[in-house]
């Protein structure tokens, strides 16, 4: 198992466009076949940072579903929204692996 952590840059002015971005995320996401932890945006501090979290399968999960969100009406949407109105000025993604317990413990 993988966890996507994807990382955004917004405009501090669009924080409402970036939090309907991340409703339609949360219909659209578990309906391609991720399992959808959360998106978080600013609250306290950054006024810029906000974060999607998601886990997959496996890379190969991952491209699958990707097409599987690309071809999704919502999806396909949410796109569309965020290319227009350009409230997000970067993203970026890396997949971490959980590593095993006990944490801190040897």
């Amino acid at each position: 198992m993988l966890t996507c952590f994807i990382r955004y840059e917004i405009d501090p002015f669009r924080k409402e466009d970036f939090a309907t971005y991340a409703r339609n995320w949360g219909e659209a996401i578990p309906r391609c076949g991720a399992d959808l932890i959360g998106y978080f945006g600013p609250h306290e501090g950054s006024a810029t940072a906000a974060y999607g979290v998601y886990n997959i399968e496996s890379l190969a999960a991952y491209e699958a579903y990707r097409a599987r969100l690309a071809a999704d009406p919502l999806g396909r949407e949410n796109y569309e929204f965020a290319r227009r109105e350009r409230f997000i000025l970067k993203e970026d993604r890396i997949f971490l692996k959980n590593l095993p317990l006990p944490y801190g413990k040897e």
